[in-house]
């Protein structure tokens, strides 16, 4: 009985030595009488008992990495306070195990020393504007050296960088005055805009009240023109009449009648007029005189 029970604690340490069973995102390494002798993939596997051993169990999944705080000094001496994260995955476990002792902690001072040689080829501005040009330089520098330990460096984060409270300080007084002079340019620009939208429009009010007073002397005197032809057309025309009934049977005497009433109106006005004193002719023939003289120029003028 005693025998049996220990065949089966036998039995029961061979089949936990030689079974083994990988888990899903795993790589577990395999010593062979302290050689290596393969990397066990996930699911099942048997192991030689007392022959073969999990020597190194490794995690292929993406790990973050916390890098711990440093002061790193820039190109124009300023010291900042820089702290990031890295993000790296183990992608040949044989390596892992055997490439270094410890690959977290060698990745990790590498980030930092790598770190601390970005920045000070960096000015203090151009630490806060190029993140994305350190990160990358960071990671390139980093994963060369991590193929010899079967990591790769997926990509590095800065988390913060603090300056001193001095540097700060000046930060903050040159964005101000900074602040400051674009408000006042701003203003200035909007204040000459002003004085050139009121000049255009000054300029542009006086040429469109030229124009109107161009087009308005030129349609007067248009105007005048036309009146002064229309009224030498109905004189020339009125003349023509006049000329054509004069020639006509009966016109002279119908012109001496016509001089002869206008005659007599015009001594009836003179005579109404109480201020004036008329003078009548002596001899009443100097009318008839006065008639026969308009008559010859009416026959001078056909």
């Amino acid at each position: 009985m005693e025998y049996g029970f220990v065949l089966l604690i036998i039995a029961v340490i061979f089949v936990f030595k030689s079974v083994k069973v990988v888990p899903q995102q795993h790589a577990w390494v395999i010593e062979r009488l302290g050689k290596y002798n393969g990397t066990l993939t996930p699911g099942l596997s048997f192991l030689m008992p007392f022959i073969d051993r999990v020597a190194y169990k490794h995690l292929l999944k993406e790990v973050p990495l916390d890098i711990p705080s440093q002061v790193c000094i820039t190109r124009d001496n300023t010291q900042l306070q820089v702290d990031g994260i890295l993000y790296f995955q183990v992608t040949d476990a044989m390596r892992a195990s055997y490439g270094s002792s410890n690959y977290v902690v060698a990745i990790s001072q590498l980030a930092q020393t790598s770190l601390r040689s970005v920045i000070g080829k960096l000015e203090l501005d151009k630490t806060f504007e190029e993140r994305d040009i350190i990160n990358a330089q960071v990671v390139q520098a980093i994963d060369e050296a991590a193929l010899n330990w079967g990591v790769k460096v997926l990509r590095y984060e800065i988390k913060d960088l603090t300056p001193p409270k001095e540097i700060l300080h000046a930060m903050q007084q040159q964005i101000t005055a900074e602040r400051e002079k674009r408000a006042l340019i701003a203003a200035s620009e909007g204040r000459r805009q002003e004085q050139i939208n009121i000049a255009t429009g000054e300029r542009e009010a006086f040429i469109a009240r030229s124009e109107g007073e161009k087009q308005a002397a030129i349609n007067n005197a248009q105007g005048q023109a036309a009146a002064i032809l229309a009224v030498a057309e109905a004189n020339a025309q009125a003349i023509e009449r006049v000329a054509a009934a004069i020639r006509q049977p009966g016109g002279e005497q119908a012109v001496q009648l016509k001089i002869a009433e206008q005659a007599v109106n015009a001594y009836s006005r003179v005579a109404a007029d109480a201020t004036t004193t008329l003078i009548v002719p002596s001899n009443m023939t100097e009318v008839a005189t006065l008639i026969g003289s308009a008559m010859k120029m009416t026959q001078l003028q056909k």
